[in-house]
């Protein structure tokens, strides 16, 4: 297998754990906020808007990558 074809896979299995750290980042913001730590959580929020604002892109582009040819 060439390289080239391992790009479309590495690139998955990156998107992936973004994703499980964001789950688990927003897990921690959800115990935070019950315990009163607000401010803090709605920071935590907006920086997680990016990774799901960028979401749509990164699927459809890993979409194209993967595609058969």
């Amino acid at each position: 297998m060439p390289d080239s074809d391992l790009l479309p896979s590495l690139l998955y299995k990156i998107n992936q754990n973004q994703l499980a750290l964001e789950a688990a980042i927003m897990e921690l913001t959800l115990w935070g906020e019950q315990r009163g730590s607000a401010d803090v959580a709605g920071n935590v929020r907006d920086a997680l808007d990016t990774i799901s604002k960028n979401e749509e892109f990164i699927s459809m582009t890993l979409a194209v990558l993967m595609a058969p040819e």
